[in-house]
């Protein structure tokens, strides 16, 4: 008969692997048992000696480990030193605990480190220091006095109907002691919240280190703790905001976007699309020493979980590329090490001596004022921000002298030089970076933001290839800095086509999508009041006609602007290192006038635009 092999046998069977030692629990890890290192020094000094004398007396002994043996080795040790001259019991002892644990010197230190008390000698208030404890665990985090009052008046109210056998109340020191010795990280969790606790009592583990350039990069915003003025109505415009993207392996800046919009997938975008590019000096009006060579494809881009870095356009653009997107844990920003610390460094190293630098915390600014002091133009930071970067920070080492940023990117990019765009992929790169919507081919092209888009090549489209009620929606692709144009994808030819906007009178020359809406919004606000309607043309003379009466008023009064209200200018302005460095008006033709209630409402309306306007990703 046929023996038939067990598929299931043990020596077949699939071994556990063993779990890394750095997420073994405590309960399961086997320690190392303790060497006299760990012990006092007159303890460890007592055991040491001994060792001696059990060495000495076990060369000198003949025999057994006897009294009468013994007796007369110890007899001539100890002559001029009776009173420290051990029993021979004690000796045996010793000599038998040294042997048991297996020449383990500890074995002879004195067990004194174990004495005192480990018991509470105070009994019956247990329920009532449990009560107080309830109240001490608290998210409003009392102190231990108040806790320890109310530890004191529960057991005083109890035994004022006790004649005999009163509840003991012990010392405020000893209610401490044991406030002190109960487990960290459920105290902590009570009266921090869990977040807290885990973040204090928690595994911290690194990141793996990359090993080539562009394989792991950070990105993140943050405001500058710094004032501008404006190019040329030199008024401080507030602080701005900066996305940053840094490589980890050699520490180096790829790219940035400088705006004074906030934090938006628009910013992430521009920072994405300098990092990737090759850099040009182009329209800076300064020299700089060195090339800034950093740039390429990235293979993991490590973001945070703002809402900017979870729009589906980011994601389906970096994906087009061939970049994954690497989601840090919510509020973990230790794992996102390297752009957060380059903030720190850029506010200590770069703006700590700048006039007009602001400071994070509000309580540090004291007395100084820094609009006040503020000098520097939004341009001119621009520049020295670049010399900053490409002849110092590259150039320099860092604080422990491990490494230069520009000597480590040149080594990797010898030893594995990354993935470089051709031109056309790099066009292609920008278009998919802009925002993606869903928009209905219509006998009059598209309709986006109230904005038609049409040309003849698009005409030439509609009148070869019919369309469905599924095909005729289309991918479009926005330039946000941008609305002259769109890019719409087209199955039949398998790309996009770039379609102007039909609007002949220059009114979307430079038009954001963020300005288009706040002159869509001040239009309706002039319809509402009953005007003519003039159209959006009609709204932006409105806007131009209150930004001009705040210049005006600024150029009259000897007073500064109010920081927030200039603040939104530039926002509307689009001052950025992309855009314009100024909210002046480029021309100083004359302006339409408005009803004084008309002023009065747009006025109002421009003061919280920002709060209205919704944003689209």
């Amino acid at each position: 008969m046929m023996d038939f092999e067990d598929e299931f046998s043990e020596s077949e069977l699939v071994k556990k692997p063993d779990t890394p030692i750095q997420y073994v629990k405590l309960e399961d890890t086997a320690l190392v048992k303790r060497d006299l290192d760990t012990f006092p020094e007159f303890l460890r000094d007592n055991a040491l000696n001994k060792y001696q004398l059990i060495v000495f007396i076990d060369k000198k002994i003949s025999g057994g480990w006897t009294q009468k043996n013994l007796d007369p080795i110890l007899d001539v040790l100890f002559t001029t030193a009776m009173d420290k001259r051990p029993n021979w019991r004690t000796l045996v002892r010793w000599r038998k605990s040294y042997i048991e644990s297996d020449g383990d010197l500890a074995s002879l230190v004195v067990k004194r480190h174990k004495m005192g008390n480990r018991t509470s000698r105070v009994k019956g208030d247990e329920a009532f220091f449990e009560q107080a404890l309830t109240r001490f665990l608290d998210a409003k985090r009392p102190k231990v006095s108040t806790a320890y009052q109310y530890y004191k008046d529960a057991i005083t109210i109890e035994n004022e109907s006790i004649v005999d056998g009163q509840i003991p109340i012990i010392s405020y020191k000893s209610f401490n002691q044991r406030i002190k010795s109960l487990p960290p990280y459920p105290v902590a969790v009570a009266r921090h919240g869990k977040f807290k606790a885990d973040q204090w009592f928690a595994y911290c583990s690194s990141h793996i280190p990359p090993t080539r350039i562009l394989e792991r990069v950070e990105i993140d915003h943050t405001p500058l703790d710094l004032i501008l003025i404006d190019d040329e109505l030199s008024i401080p415009i507030g602080r701005p905001y900066l996305t940053l993207i840094v490589d980890v392996f050699s520490g180096c800046v790829l790219g940035f976007h400088l705006s004074y919009r906030a934090p938006s997938y628009v910013s992430a975008a521009k920072a994405i699309v300098h990092a990737i590019k090759p850099k040009s000096f182009e329209g800076l009006g300064i020299k700089l020493q060195h090339e800034w060579p950093c740039y390429g494809k990235f293979e993991n881009l490590v973001v945070d979980n703002g809402a900017e870095f979870w729009s589906k356009s980011l994601e389906h653009a970096c994906k087009e590329a061939g970049i994954n997107i690497q989601y840090n844990p919510v509020r973990k920003p230790w794992l996102k090490p390297f752009v957060e610390r380059f903030f720190g460094m850029i506010n200590e190293c770069f703006l700590a001596e700048m006039p007009g630098k602001t400071f994070s915390n509000i309580l540090a600014k004291e007395d100084y004022k820094p609009e006040k002091d503020a000098i520097m133009r939004f341009s001119t930071f621009v520049e020295e921000f670049h010399r900053w970067v490409v002849d110092i920070y590259h150039q320099d080492s860092n604080s422990r002298e491990t490494r230069i940023p520009i000597k480590q990117w040149q080594r990797g990019f010898d030893i594995y030089p990354p993935l470089k765009m051709s031109a056309e992929d790099e066009q292609r790169f920008t278009v998919l970076m802009g925002i993606s919507d869903e928009r209905t081919l219509t006998r009059n092209g598209f309709k986006f933001e109230e904005l038609m888009y049409d040309s003849t090549a698009l005409a030439d489209y509609r009148k070869h290839y019919p369309q469905t009620k599924e095909t005729i929606k289309k991918i479009i692709k926005v330039d946000p800095d941008d609305l002259s144009s769109i890019h719409v994808y087209l199955e039949e030819l398998g790309g996009y086509l770039k379609v102007p906007c039909t609007d002949n009178s220059d009114y979307t020359h430079g038009l954001s999508l963020h300005e288009h809406k706040v002159i869509k919004k001040i239009n309706r606000e002039i319809i509402r009041e009953g005007k003519d309607n003039l159209g959006l043309a009609k709204a932006r003379m409105a806007i131009h006609a209150r930004v001009k009466q705040e210049q005006e008023a600024f150029q009259i009064s000897n007073t500064k602007a109010k920081i927030s209200g200039v603040k939104k200018q530039a926002q509307l302005a689009d001052v950025s290192n992309t855009g314009q460095g100024t909210i002046r008006l480029e021309s100083e033709e004359l302006l339409p006038s408005l009803p004084k209630k008309s002023e009065s409402n747009i006025s109002n309306l421009l003061e919280h635009w920002d709060d209205d306007v919704e944003a689209f990703e």
